[in-house]
């Protein structure tokens, strides 16, 4: 008797087990394809590329400033003789410790310019990463979704499998007022 009660029992829990299952909505989003889709990128890409252009045009001054110093104490080594060896050595090596300045000057503006560029993407890209995500949800709810993957991460593995899911990346950008074009199935892993 205690028997069949655990067999009613077991099967009652796999039909609501299949049923809560099946209540389950999934959804995709390809975010790759919704950032691109956004005339905010294109901007924040522009200020991105100035500021590394900027940056860049700094620090490759200081690397010719560098090489002007370093050609100028190469061709003084060059009229070293007997008779100017102290003077000529002491200003090779007051130019070597200008030089090893110049280098730090070098590094230091290199990793700076690396920090400003990082920060100002941080600065641009999150309040949008912040919009996208605020129209994946709102897409999410309307649609009555459980799950939303993104699509393209599957490279990091965050999609298993998505055939049968509803692919609500045009509906993300259409949310975000960008043009909604049909979007291609995801891909099956």
């Amino acid at each position: 008797m205690n028997l069949i009660k655990a067999l009613f029992i077991t099967a009652g829990l796999a039909l609501s087990a299949n049923t809560v299952h099946a209540q389950q909505k999934i959804g995709s989003v390809n975010t790759d394809e919704v950032f691109s889709s956004l005339p905010e990128v294109k901007t924040i890409s522009a200020t991105i590329d100035n500021l590394t252009k900027t940056k860049q045009a700094e620090v490759e001054k200081l690397i010719g400033d560098y090489q002007a110093k370093l050609k100028v104490a190469q061709d003084k080594e060059k009229t070293l003789t007997e008779a100017n060896k102290e003077s000529v050595t002491k200003e090779l090596m007051a130019a070597q410790t200008e030089l090893d300045v110049l280098g730090k000057k070098v590094e230091t503006a290199r990793t700076q310019a690396g920090k400003e560029i990082s920060a100002k993407q941080n600065e641009l890209l999150v309040p949008l990463q912040q919009k996208v995500r605020g129209a994946i949800l709102a897409v999410a709810k309307e649609k009555s979704l459980n799950f939303v993957f993104d699509t393209a991460s599957q490279g990091n593995n965050n999609l298993i499998y998505t055939d049968g899911s509803e692919d609500i990346t045009d509906s993300v950008k259409a949310k975000l007022g960008g043009t909604a074009t049909t979007s291609k199935p995801a891909a099956k892993k």
